[in-house]
């Protein structure tokens, strides 16, 4: 059956649709196909999904139809519109498309694009003597059928002395390698929630989350975090577990994913006595535990506080090391191990070998590595910021303690406008509503310093640039015309 959207959460979705640069030389019709491209782009509005009906979009938008009609028109024209007479329009892409490293759909022509959508490092020198030494050792596992559903013996050990290190004892039987950290949500979502299940999950959050989240047909609740850097309202989040009850929470404690904060560690504590007494499975993302800046102390793990195996913990290596190693894991009580084992077998039976002894040679170069990333992401930061209060000083920024991003508080309601206003200048962006529900959070965005520090500086060049068009292309008051008798 294909889904629908209706004309007021279409509405909803576009937001300030009609703020753009040039506004006051491009018509109302052309203003809401763009606005729409910008929506598919950015994957807040899926391909295949029919849209309202042109009189419904209208009324909800509050324009003439013959507005919504000549939209459609130019969406069908350039490749994103399908329409059948009598049976309505479905959303789709031209073919000049291709998935871009965000996951999100862009122009083929775009390869010169500064990517702010994507925070992620590039590969640390050490990884290819790694694969070298990794295809070294790929002999002694050449017998065998190579199929390891938990993962490979050396990797659960060396995954597990990590937690150990971290002050939360555990042994290989509680780590299950995985294909990346959201094939390990992925396949711990199909474990511990039933189709049509509720979630409580912070505001924002991970959008890759909240799409794992929307395959499994979750009822969502949120819990709001603080745009300054008090993060999480420790009563409100409890009392969201106590009133709401949820069968799982999403939580990222380690500099949290977008916003950059860090969960003090008696929150921590009191949200694992919560979660029991709720009935409450918690999976926590330790993504960026790696990752912390500035001698940012680490508390302890959630998982320390647990003591009836409510906490499954996730993490992996594409943020301290390389997303192109498809390396993540799991860590939970031995006896959920087995069972995610057997419920990964209908999926992808097992991580490759190979990647895996990649992943051992790096976990041993771990000091190294991590260290020589936490150095380089201190400079870029500090370049962002930098940037930033030169060229966009009304906009509010915390300094994360750790990751890899910023959560900028912008001086009005104009996140998606601005990121279509900057892929026209060549900057892509992650506008605030990609993270989280119903088109909210307009007066925010994301912004990696995962680049280069150069290419930060440049890109809030550009986007400064842009952000004064939006002034200067403010919608017209029109007036009626005075009527001379």
């Amino acid at each position: 059956m294909t889904s629908q959207v209706r004309g007021v959460q279409l509405a909803r979705l576009l937001g300030q649709w009609h703020a753009l640069p040039g506004r006051r030389r491009s018509p109302d019709y052309a203003a809401l196909a763009g606005a729409v491209r910008g929506l598919l782009a950015d994957g807040r509005l899926p391909l295949g999904v029919r849209l309202p009906a042109e009189r419904e979009l209208a009324e909800a938008l509050r324009i003439s139809r013959t507005t919504v009609t000549a939209a459609y028109r130019q969406l069908r024209e350039t490749g994103h519109l399908a329409s059948r007479r009598g049976a309505g329009s479905w959303t789709m892409l031209p073919g000049n498309h291709r998935v871009a490293s965000s996951g999100l759909w862009t122009p083929l022509d775009d390869l010169d694009m500064i990517d702010l959508g994507c925070a992620a490092l590039s590969a640390p020198p050490q990884l290819v003597p790694a694969a070298r030494a990794a295809a070294e050792d790929l002999p002694r596992y050449l017998c065998g059928a190579g199929y390891h559903p938990t993962g490979i013996v050396e990797l659960r050990e060396a995954v597990a002395d990590s937690y150990t290190a971290r002050g939360l004892p555990t042994s290989p039987d509680q780590i299950m390698v995985t294909s990346g950290t959201q094939h390990a949500l992925d396949l711990v979502l199909r474990l511990a929630l039933a189709p049509g299940g509720s979630v409580l999950v912070e505001s924002p959050t991970y959008p890759n989350a909240l799409a794992a989240l929307a395959a499994r047909r979750a009822r969502i609740t949120t819990h709001g975090l603080a745009a300054d850097g008090a993060g999480w309202d420790g009563d409100l989040l409890l009392g969201s577990l106590r009133q709401s009850r949820p069968k799982l929470a999403y939580l990222i404690p380690e500099f949290h994913n977008p916003t950059g904060h860090l969960m003090p560690a008696d929150l921590r504590e009191r949200v694992v006595a919560a979660a029991h007494a709720a009935g409450t499975d918690l999976v926590v993302d330790e993504s960026f535990v790696d990752l912390p800046l500035d001698g940012t102390p680490l508390p302890p793990p959630v998982a320390t506080f647990d003591r009836h195996s409510r906490v499954i913990s996730i993490g992996g290596m594409s943020k301290p090391y390389w997303g192109g190693l498809r390396i993540g894991w799991v860590r939970a009580s031995a006896p959920q191990v087995q069972r995610l084992a057997a419920a990964r077998v209908g999926v992808d039976m097992a991580s490759p070998v190979l990647d895996q002894l990649v992943a051992v040679h790096l976990l041993a170069d771990a000091p190294a590595i991590v260290s020589a990333r936490r150095a380089q992401l201190t400079a870029q930061r500090d370049a962002l910021l930098g940037a930033l209060a030169q060229r966009l000083p009304d906009w509010r920024v915390t300094v994360p303690r750790g990751g890899v991003t910023l959560w900028a508080e912008l001086d009005g309601p104009i996140s998606s406008a601005l990121a279509r206003a900057a892929e026209e200048v060549g900057v892509r962006l992650a506008p605030g509503p990609r993270f989280g529900l119903d088109g909210t959070l307009e007066r925010f965005l994301r912004l990696p310093f995962t680049l280069p520090a150069s290419d930060l500086v440049e890109a809030v060049d550009r986007i400064a640039g842009v952000r004064y068009d939006l002034d200067r292309a403010a919608r017209p008051q029109w007036r009626e015309p005075v009527v001379i008798a």
